[in-house]
């Protein structure tokens, strides 16, 4: 915040339409939006010397002059060299990526509106990214965690119900933690056991659940959130799932449930609502799903995403034929 508003006024009127932009046309989430904007931001401090991405605004960048074109001297030159500073300073090759893939998604927009008269993103080429999976849990340390979980939930206390509920939905369904944020009660189709999902750029899919998720889903609706949701108002009266003041459950508190749900599997790895979506990701494929069908449930917008988990099955796989075939050494 401090590089934006240090940055000359015509570049900050820039950010804030391509802002928009991402906002409204794109319809892209809050989180992306940050990310996409916070690139951006550094890549025009850079540009008129207002400071960098790491260390924020320096004193007297407001002097940079105010008549001095947004993008002015932008080209795959500078793009380059803004990237090659970062890399000097430390920046990972996963970070230097993401940040090259946005300045190219900056620059192409600008050139459509008219801001460029050439778009030098389309030249410009980033270090790959070391794309590394977290750990995953075995099938039967998943049962285990869903195991204590139900036996926590059988109590009937509305907290529990709903932990065991959240928990045995991601795992059965391997949604994104903001997805399952985002579920309304109407989301839920019982008759068909599936559950409408609004994903990345606002695309809808469904994702099926089976029994257990059902069972835990049931118990929750129907003696957990009746005490949660007499305090809840406006919008998040409709929410699947309620924080204890009744407001729409946060993603932090979702981290925090599987979190402790994991941690009370000894032998387990630490892990968030994304380690378990890669669970539910690895344990399909081990269990024969094809690539194209988890692609769909995952809401993965390439097969390319989807692919990187063959790399634990394979390992795995690997594992296990050393452990086992008396010809492995």
């Amino acid at each position: 915040m401090r590089l934006r508003a240090a940055l000359p006024g015509n570049a900050r009127e820039l950010v804030g339409e391509y802002e928009r932009h991402l906002e409204l046309e794109r319809g892209l989430s809050a989180h992306t939006v940050r990310a996409y904007v916070g690139d951006v931001v550094s890549l025009l401090g850079y540009l008129h010397g207002v400071g960098n991405a790491d260390d924020g605004a320096e004193d007297g960048g407001e002097a940079a002059a105010e008549d001095v074109a947004a993008l002015a001297g932008l080209d795959v030159g500078e793009l380059r060299a803004w990237l090659a500073e970062q890399h000097q300073a430390g920046v990972s090759r996963t970070t230097l990526s993401r940040r090259a893939a946005a300045a190219r998604t900056f620059t192409a927009w600008a050139h459509r509106v008219g801001k460029l008269e050439q778009d030098p993103g389309s030249r410009l080429v980033a270090p790959r990214p070391h794309r590394t999976l977290p750990g995953v849990l075995r099938p039967e340390q998943a049962e285990q965690v869903m195991s204590a979980s139900s036996a926590g939930a059988a109590e009937r206390d509305p907290v529990a119900l709903r932990d065991h509920a959240l928990l045995e939905l991601l795992y059965a369904t391997g949604i994104r933690v903001s997805e399952l944020c985002g579920l309304d009660v109407g989301d839920v189709e019982f008759d068909r056991r599936v559950v409408r999902v609004l994903g990345k750029g606002g695309k809808e899919r469904t994702v099926p659940f089976g029994v257990p998720a059902e069972k835990a889903l049931r118990s929750w609706l129907d003696e957990g959130r009746p005490v949660l949701v007499e305090r809840a108002n406006g919008a998040a009266a409709k929410a699947l799932f309620l924080g204890v003041r009744g407001g729409r459950l946060d993603p932090r508190s979702v981290r925090r449930v599987v979190h402790d749900g994991v941690g009370s599997v000894p032998g387990a790895v630490d892990m968030g609502p994304h380690g378990l979506r890669h669970s539910a990701a690895t344990h399909l494929l081990e269990g024969g799903a094809d690539l194209r069908s988890v692609q769909e449930l995952l809401g993965h917008a390439t097969l390319a995403t989807t692919q990187l988990y063959t790399h634990v099955t394979v390992e795995r796989l690997k594992a296990i034929h050393d452990r086992t075939h008396p010809r492995a050494r």
